[in-house]
């Protein structure tokens, strides 16, 4: 069994998240930019699909990348020397969120549904919620969206409508994470797609105190919005 919020935000410690289906943790509460940014802070995040209550997970192991272990293929880097994308950020991020929620299959659904997007959108707005977006002739064809606290970037989702759009805003926005003094990136599940940029799972303790180290770092290069509002 698992907790049912009695008050919103109160997240039960995540050691207690199921083992099968790995790392559910608790339902219900809300979608608050509060509520999410404390189950952030707490190694939380949210994933549901239209229709069930909001179910909050903690996985373990956890996939992470470690900013300086990102690996660029030969491929992937002559395409960003060719420049045949343009990379931007936050200029057009309910667009990404909103390609991102769109299903991948005829058949498929999503769990980006309409309330996620909301909050996530509320949470752009606040500057705390970024994206990356690769446009190619005035087209946004690719990106990625996620939240950024501290010295780590939370990613959530990406898109591609055109081959490479969606790595070339990834390998953008690792770049300037970099720049900017993020330590950790959370990419929550373990994908063979991530792990060929550099990513692997670690314990969920171990991506725990990883967090609490980083997560109140006194540079919050990330909430500052100013400077994601750019081109690459």
């Amino acid at each position: 069994m698992i907790d049912w919020l009695s008050a919103p935000s109160a997240f039960p410690p995540p050691a207690r998240a199921l083992d099968d289906p790995n790392g559910l943790l608790c339902a219900g509460g809300d979608l608050t930019p509060d509520s999410i940014v404390k189950a952030y802070a707490g190694g939380i995040f949210p994933w549901y699909s239209e229709g069930q209550p909001i179910l909050w997970w903690s996985p373990d192991p956890r996939m992470v990348l470690y900013p300086a272990e990102f690996k660029l293929s030969r491929s992937l880097a002559k395409t960003l020397r060719a420049g045949r994308f343009e990379v931007r950020f936050d200029t057009a991020f309910a667009d990404v969120i909103r390609a991102c929620a769109e299903p991948r299959r005829e058949d498929g659904g999503t769990w980006i549904v309409p309330a996620m997007q909301e909050a996530y959108i509320a949470l752009h707005r606040a500057g705390i919620a970024h994206c990356a977006e690769a446009w190619r002739d005035g087209r946004l064809v690719g990106g990625l969206y996620g939240v950024a606290l501290g010295r780590v970037f939370f990613g959530e989702s990406m898109f591609a409508r055109e081959t490479d759009a969606s790595k070339v805003a990834f390998a953008s926005l690792m770049e300037k994470i970099k720049r900017e003094g993020f330590e950790l990136v959370d990419c929550q599940q373990e994908t063979a797609h991530l792990a060929r940029f550099g990513a692997r799972p670690i314990p969920r303790a171990a991506f725990l105190r990883h967090l609490a180290q980083l997560i109140n770092s006194p540079v919050k290069p990330g909430q500052d919005s100013s400077r994601w509002n750019s081109k690459a």
